[in-house]
């Protein structure tokens, strides 16, 4: 995964990650969005840097847990929807993903 970070405005961080022949894996997405949601300065005090950063991770792995859920959810919905439609083997190549 190639990412790019460039400095846009002091307000404003412009960030873009890319793949090769690939989607993003839920892991890469739940980074992006702890990203979004906790920031934390690196002139906070140690003891509450650490403790936001230890924070972030458990977001992350929570965030990362549940898309993997939604993931195999969305699956179940597109396999049940194909066998209904007559589309067994179609089906089957889904469930395998």
């Amino acid at each position: 995964m190639f990412t790019l970070k460039a400095d846009v405005a002091s307000d404003y961080k412009v960030v873009v990650h890319t793949t090769d022949h690939r989607g993003s894996t839920p892991e890469e997405v739940a980074q992006r969005c702890a990203d979004r949601i906790i920031s934390v300065s690196d002139r906070a005090p140690p003891a509450i840097r650490d403790q936001a950063l230890v924070y972030k991770d458990q977001l992350e792995k929570t965030l990362s847990y549940y898309m993997r859920e939604a993931i195999n959810s969305d699956r179940t919905t597109i396999y049940n929807t194909l066998v209904d439609a007559g589309h067994p083997e179609l089906a089957e190549l889904v469930r395998r993903v």
